[in-house]
């Protein structure tokens, strides 16, 4: 079993600060991709960022310059510093994964999500 865990998400004003967390656990051989998307209430899913196991990093044009995102591969963890948030940036959050089990059967998988609400 894997599972990814995600947290502190919560309550921001417009210009503050938030940092997301995503723990990876269970049978994992090995990560590649990990990452963060969103999703807004009647909006699809979108990425917001991705980085993979050698670092490069990717991110969706709206929060380049205000997010980044870090990993620990030794502790299958990757990390989400938002910074300058706006209120379009409320959404629920999930972190993602792409990895490679015991059995050696490679799949994504999603976090529970977590809420971030950027309001005055």
């Amino acid at each position: 079993q894997v599972q990814l865990v995600g947290s502190g998400g919560g309550l921001v004003q417009p210009g503050g600060s938030l940092r997301l967390s995503c723990a990876a656990s269970g049978s994992i051989l090995s990560a590649y991709a990990m990452g963060w998307y969103r999703q807004a209430p009647g909006k699809q899913r979108e990425l917001v960022a991705t980085i993979t196991s050698g670092g490069n990093t990717n991110y969706a044009d709206a929060v380049k310059g205000r997010f980044t995102i870090s990993r620990d591969n030794a502790k299958k963890m990757v990390n989400l510093q938002m910074n300058s948030l706006k209120p379009e940036d409320t959404a629920v959050y999930y972190c993602n994964a792409d990895i490679i089990d015991f059995r050696h059967a490679r799949r994504d998988y999603w976090g529970q999500g977590t809420q971030v609400t950027v309001s005055s």
